[in-house]
């Protein structure tokens, strides 16, 4: 069933097909590619080849939420992205998405030119990053996780943790909504690897279809790329060495409800997901 989610200014039609997020890591300590596209030229320049390759959307990040790592003051983190994402909102009808956990970087991002902002933390650091996003009537994506990208790793696991994932979503959604957010301009994110174990995560996209049924109004993304549990599973292969690992999880995450897919590899995840989505239309037309 074709649906839409309602963007600053346009809404973006999902179900059909799987869309593509790019990922575009303005940061100079991204686990997996941490200083490539650091310099805007760079940055610009890699959303553009992701397009080319067919990426659906950009989402643009200026502050390392891996395992381990620090937040970054508001002035750093809008040095690193409002550059970009001026210079590709003025190039590219791609939409474009800010990663970020401040409402001081989602408002300047969406004054730039971002349509969606991308909260890892679905309110919890920033409430009024809802505000911003009413305000501009801008797509919110609201991710679940534990804990802060510091500490996420050393928290005790949730004891039922598809209940937790699905609670919390509907918190976030519940709260988002109280401050004027749009039902059609919310989508959700279980959160791979945000404070769960690589057990958990693998129990997270073999139950996708769970969390898709308990809140089926709403888009869901979902992003495994280049993560560390494809690495333990593949003997601890590093970060570059992931892409089957991704490619295996991203498929399986697609067939079991993921509207939207968030990758570095972007070619290699079209190519994917056009062969899930045709077996989805054989399925359903048989």
């Amino acid at each position: 069933m074709i649906r839409q989610w309602q963007l600053a200014r346009r809404s973006l039609a999902y179900g059909e097909r799987t869309l593509v997020m790019g990922v575009l890591n303005v940061t100079p300590d991204s686990f997996s590619d941490g200083g490539q596209f650091f310099s805007p030229e760079r940055a610009v320049a890699h959303a553009e080849q992701m397009i080319n390759e067919g990426a659906d959307l950009i989402d643009i990040g200026g502050e390392s939420t891996r395992p381990g790592s620090e937040f970054v003051t508001e002035e750093e983190e809008l040095r690193r992205v409002i550059p970009v994402i001026e210079r590709l909102a003025g190039i590219s009808s791609v939409p474009i998405s800010i990663d970020t956990t401040k409402s001081s970087v989602a408002r300047a991002a969406l004054e730039a030119g971002a349509e969606i902002v991308n909260d890892i933390s679905g309110l919890r650091f920033d409430p009024q990053i809802a505000d911003e996003v009413a305000n501009a009537k801008a797509g919110l994506i609201l991710m679940h996780s534990r804990g802060t990208p510091k500490t996420m790793q050393q928290l005790p696991p949730a004891d039922n943790l598809l209940k937790e994932v699905i609670d919390g979503l509907r918190e976030s959604v519940s709260l988002t909504q109280q401050r004027g957010v749009a039902s059609q301009s919310i989508a959700i994110d279980p959160g791979i690897g945000f404070g769960k174990t690589a057990e958990q995560n693998l129990e997270l996209i073999a139950n996708l279809d769970q969390i898709a049924r308990a809140l089926e109004n709403f888009p869901i993304l979902i992003g495994t790329s280049r993560k560390s549990f494809i690495g333990k599973l593949l003997d601890s292969a590093p970060a570059d060495q992931r892409l089957h690992g991704t490619i295996a999880s991203t498929v399986v995450a697609a067939m079991n409800g993921a509207h939207i897919v968030r990758v570095h590899d972007v070619k290699a995840a079209v190519d994917a997901v056009r062969i899930v989505d045709a077996i989805a239309r054989a399925r359903r037309e048989s």
